[in-house]
């Protein structure tokens, strides 16, 4: 098939090469630019633990004046990808900690059974997030620093805009909520949202998955877990 991978790099890289690996032909267009907010405030703690959902988190920190403190915590982190992310940043004790806010929840309440200093967690987040930890976990004191932003283009690359319009892609790949409507936007932008929504949509989740139902699009498929290799599995292999 022809595939649109929408999410930024670093992690569109292995997306694209995963997809390719399985015989299909694979273009990028980076919808979201990821930046970091290098100033942001931590917090005084202590802490018992961070709490990341992104590998964009630990991205942002790299530099973080307060990154050695950091790194003497431990880390629940959700999804393979960001477990190792945070891994391979530094953090000697990582624990996956599922694969959305709800499974992040359960595995948090889990965990905290076993913290005897009942310290608050610090949330590593990004500004737009599509759960509310802190109301999950009621009864947990969560204290959340927004360390990176998303920022949503405002075009659609020439050459994808014409791939749009003359029919030659197939699917395009759905990472999160924002890039889904970086896309609708885009497609509205260039006239172009009969032909966007015309494709198959491959979403992580049910709740990325609902702007592109409200716009009309009609062919929808959703990943039985929300992680990348899910995803990949649900489109398969090429010819």
């Amino acid at each position: 098939m022809r595939l649109l991978v929408t999410r930024p790099q670093p992690d569109a890289e292995h997306t694209v090469a995963a997809l390719a690996g399985r015989g299909h032909q694979v273009a990028h267009a980076a919808l979201l630019r990821v930046e970091v907010i290098a100033d942001a405030e931590l917090g005084s703690g202590p802490w018992s633990a961070l709490v990341v959902t992104s590998a964009n988190a630990l991205r942002a920190v790299a530099a973080h004046p307060r990154r050695a403190a950091l790194l003497r915590l431990p880390v629940l982190a959700v999804g393979a990808r960001t477990t190792a992310a945070a891994r391979a940043a530094g953090f000697p004790e990582v624990t996956t900690a599922g694969g959305d806010v709800r499974e992040l929840a359960q595995c948090l309440r889990e965990w905290a059974r076993n913290d005897a200093g009942g310290d608050p967690l610090l949330y590593l987040a990004g500004e737009d997030r599509s759960g509310d930890l802190a109301a999950a976990l009621a009864g947990r004191v969560v204290h959340t620093a927004v360390v990176y932003r998303a920022v949503k283009a405002d075009k659609f690359p020439p050459a994808i805009a014409a791939a749009l319009a003359a029919g030659q892609i197939d699917g395009v790949l759905h990472f999160s909520r924002r890039s889904a409507q970086a896309y609708l936007d885009c497609a509205r932008a260039a006239a172009l949202l009969a032909p966007a929504l015309a494709v198959t949509h491959y979403c992580l989740s049910a709740q990325i998955a609902e702007p592109l139902a409200t716009a009309g699009a009609r062919s929808l498929r959703t990943a039985a877990r929300p992680d990348e290799t899910a995803l990949i599995e649900l489109i398969g292999g090429g010819p």
